[in-house]
């Protein structure tokens, strides 16, 4: 039975800081949440000696080793040349690789590379992992007691590869107990409000709660361990608690994104929106359009930074400008109602603020943000107080933006953000 995996992650583009490592980050919560314990992550650069001390203190360690990276068609590619010496087995080829890798270069039109069918090479006796969205196939090997898990270092082949083959055959070998979880997703609430509205909900005895800060939001998880049909039941139960005591903070369950669960909320409604946007320069029109599908209820966006083109395109008045300024709710609300009567759509955001670092003024410091929405019903704005660099504070704002969205359409007061609100109003 599986229940002790070491992660291996190869590459120098890793060990001199020029990317981060979260594939192994993704893998180890993977496998938490079906009960195998990670006893260690070795992130080692492309040197053979190096590789195989990696490799040998993995196998050491744990009944499953899952790597990634080094399995290209390059001379730096070396991860299964060490595993195969490792094992001291041959590197054969798999015939069905090479077949694969030969055709994806003739139905694209191009010559294929020798050096290609690199990747169809496997340590003798290894079973290939299917990769359907590049050239490099996985695959697993058996050491002794201990299996090896190849797979490439790129994540969006890597995921789908863990996901359907590798975690499938882990949860039949694994067996027995089973770690289970939901993770909500939640904004305008701080970590430590969080931990202040869902205290006392869950037993320890019935699960484990934990809480994790990732710009902009905050995700909380309940844990569930035991039997697997009881502890999905137990799940079920405490995660309902849990959801119910966050509110209206919370978003969406799983790895769902703020701009995906507007997308959806618009789309259930057969609703329209537009942007108008001044210090976002575009920021929300493009997490909006990111979605998949949101073509049916994305109208367009207008990014007017400059006072003229809020005038122009949006038709904000000179006289709003010149009493209360470009970074208003006032202006906010006008860019809004001019979007929304532009684009011929059914709810437009706006944002206006000063996102720095510099520009900022004793009234309105670096960070304020304005929001403004108009819909059919009611044309709103307030300002806020962000915070941070200038990207965090654009960021923020666009997430600001989307979360008004998202209020709106349930029936929410969109100002109930008290984490960073300073003042607003209605027109």
């Amino acid at each position: 039975m599986i229940g002790r995996a070491a992660i291996v992650s190869t590459g120098d583009e890793l060990t001199t800081g020029r990317i981060v490592d979260s594939n192994a980050s993704w893998i180890a919560d993977k496998l938490f949440e079906i009960g195998v314990d990670v006893v260690c992550v070795v992130t080692v650069g492309d040197w053979p000696e190096r590789l195989a001390w990696a490799w040998r203190q993995a196998i050491a360690q744990a009944d499953v080793v899952i790597s990634t990276g080094g399995i290209g068609p390059t001379a730096d590619d070396l991860t299964s040349e060490t595993v195969a010496s490792v094992l001291g087995v041959a590197l054969v080829e798999d015939t069905a690789s090479a077949d694969r890798i030969r055709r994806f270069f003739a139905a694209t039109g191009r010559a294929m590379p020798e050096n290609n069918l690199k990747q169809a090479l496997t340590p003798a006796g290894a079973v290939v992992v299917p990769n359907a969205l590049g050239t490099a196939p996985g695959y697993r090997v058996s050491h002794g007691a201990c299996t090896i898990v190849v797979l490439p270092g790129v994540p969006r082949e890597m995921k789908p590869m863990m996901e359907e083959t590798v975690l499938p055959w882990l949860r039949a070998q694994r067996g027995g107990d089973v770690y289970l979880a939901r993770t909500f997703q939640t904004f305008g609430v701080s970590e430590s409000g969080l931990d202040e509205l869902v205290a006392g909900i869950v037993d320890p005895a019935e699960g484990r709660v934990s809480f994790r800060a990732s710009f902009p939001e905050v995700s909380v998880r309940v844990v569930a361990h035991g039997e697997p049909t009881a502890a999905a039941e137990r799940l079920a139960r405490v995660g309902d608690r849990l959801r119910a005591a966050i509110g209206p903070y919370c978003y969406g369950e799983g790895s769902v994104t703020m701009e995906e669960t507007v997308g959806g909320l618009l789309s259930q409604r057969r609703l329209t929106v537009a942007t108008a946007e001044s210090c976002t320069g575009g920021l929300v029109a493009h997490r909006l359009t990111n979605v998949p599908g949101s073509s049916a209820y994305v109208r367009g966006g207008v990014v007017a930074y400059a006072n003229e083109a809020k005038q122009a395109l949006l038709g904000v008045s000179a006289a709003t400008l010149q009493a209360h300024g470009a970074v208003s709710e006032e202006t906010a609300a006008e860019m809004a109602a001019g979007a929304r009567r532009a684009l011929g759509c059914d709810l437009a955001v706006s944002t206006t603020g000063v996102a720095g670092p510099d520009g900022g003024t004793p009234d309105k410091p670096v960070g304020t943000v304005c929001v403004g929405l108009a819909s059919a019903g009611e044309t709103a704005a307030a300002r806020y107080q962000l915070w941070g660099t200038r990207d965090w504070v654009k960021l923020l704002a666009s997430q600001v933006a989307l979360e008004w969205i998202r209020r709106h359409l349930l029936g929410l007061p969109v100002r109930e953000l008290p984490l960073f609100r300073t003042r607003a109003g209605r027109t």
